[in-house]
């Protein structure tokens, strides 16, 4: 990493953001999804407002990572998961067709949903993503964490990995996104970084 690199991806600061905090950064934060995830600048349309939509829910928190310069390098959100969310229902209505009810109502019926969790793409590979996911999962409401990320070998999945998660579903397809995804989980609390 670079002087430059590391001045702008430096993590001297990891904190907690309240719903108020985030929506003033808001554009920001939905830059570096779509930074992190490869998308096309359209999809801030359809984000920013459900990410506003998320922040109402239970058990909601928000976790950013800023650099000297006061720039939003990484972001990370969740809360609880629970029956009438869309992506609660599509991982049970998957998981349902592959497991038990007792199997699928262990994982589903306590859990933080990781929703959200990207870092800025000049700042990948120098543990800021497992920073602010340590900090979210510390204290987060559930006795399990599930999140989906897409197939194929990725930091994130060397991440979560790492971290003790499982599979619970592979090669899933979601309602409207065709491609295929995994849905991962572990149970909280997560150990101590080492």
């Amino acid at each position: 990493m670079t002087a430059t690199s590391s001045s702008q991806c430096d993590r001297d600061r990891v904190v907690e953001l309240s719903a108020e905090q985030l929506r003033a950064r808001l554009t920001e934060a939905v830059q570096v999804y779509i930074a992190a995830m490869g998308y096309p600048p359209g999809t801030a349309q359809q984000r920013a407002p459900m990410w506003s939509a998320h922040m109402l829910r239970p058990g909601w928190r928000c976790i950013g990572a800023f650099n000297s310069r006061d720039e939003l390098t990484a972001i990370g959100y969740g809360y609880l998961g629970g029956p009438g969310q869309w992506w609660h229902e599509q991982v049970r209505r998957g998981m349902l067709a592959r497991f038990s009810p007792d199997h699928v109502a262990a994982w589903t019926n306590d859990y933080f949903e990781l929703t959200e969790l990207h870092v800025r793409p000049d700042c990948q590979g120098g543990g800021l993503g497992e920073a602010v996911l340590r900090r979210l999962l510390r204290g987060a409401p559930g006795q399990a964490v599930l999140l989906s990320t897409p197939e194929g070998p990725t930091r994130a999945w060397k991440l979560y990995r790492r971290l003790g998660f499982d599979d619970l579903l592979r090669d899933y397809r979601f309602t409207g996104d065709p491609r295929p995804f995994a849905v991962l989980g572990r149970r909280l609390p997560l150990e101590p970084e080492h």
